[in-house]
């Protein structure tokens, strides 16, 4: 596989992340889901149903994640910096791993996998590192502005714009389940972005088709055959 198409495929994944992000930065407040007054900024307070409203199981609903993907958290502000930190680091590592593997002529489907993976990290990396330097901070009641004269945070405590909302199933545990019996039940219920779904796409296929990726092909083993030239003398007899 050409360095160039790998590049070309983790460009189109950033400018696709970057692209949504930056628009429901700038357009959206925080989305809400409580019934409570509220003074209507935008169409999108309350998020968006691309298929409609009535067709909840997928919507653009505006979140900020200060921790790792799928909203999970990473102890505070001094873990937000080691996790934007470790990203970097992994961003860094991973152009020269994409580097060796293309040069080692591994499968094509695994470096798309590396690829997909680096783009996600890239992804996040640039909301971690830039995002609190060129935008206000964004609220309930309050839409942010680029660039404005001073940012919500420094550099490296940006916070990772999420959107996508795909609530397929919402009910509630039976009443005789232990614990949680009667509480609500969704399915799915992580707010998340293209990177993440970048980075979980190329982690699954690589778990699904490792042996595919991986196998060594052997060269079947053949057993020397070895020829023997026996000359006889026509004058000696052969019993």
């Amino acid at each position: 596989m050409k360095s160039r198409n790998i590049v070309l495929l983790i460009l189109v994944i950033i400018v696709i992340d970057q692209t949504l992000k930056i628009w429901i930065k700038t357009h959206m407040p925080l989305s809400y889901n409580w019934d409570e007054y509220h003074t209507m900024l935008t169409p999108y307070d309350k998020g968006i149903r691309p298929l409609g409203w009535k067709n909840d199981w997928f919507q653009i609903y505006f979140v900020e994640n200060e921790g790792m993907a799928w909203g999970w958290k990473f102890g505070g502000e001094w873990g937000k910096m080691a996790l934007t930190l470790f990203r970097l680091l992994a961003v860094v590592f991973g152009i020269f791993y994409i580097n060796s593997i293309i040069h080692k002529k591994l499968p094509k489907g695994f470096i798309i996998c590396v690829g997909l993976i680096f783009a996600g990290a890239l992804g996040n990396l640039i909301d971690s590192m830039f995002y609190g330097l060129i935008f206000e901070e964004s609220t309930y009641t309050h839409v942010a502005k680029i660039f404005p004269p001073k940012g919500y945070a420094g550099f490296l405590h940006g916070k990772v714009v999420d959107m996508l909302y795909f609530p397929i199933i919402q009910s509630h545990y039976p009443s005789w389940v232990p614990v949680v019996g009667g509480n609500e039940f969704e399915f799915f219920s992580p707010v998340f972005n293209i990177a993440d779904a970048s980075i979980s796409i190329g982690v699954i296929a690589i778990l699904i088709f490792q042996k595919k990726f991986f196998r060594h092909h052997r060269e079947p083993h053949h057993n020397p055959v070895v020829e023997t030239n026996t000359k006889i003398d026509d004058n000696i007899g052969v019993l």
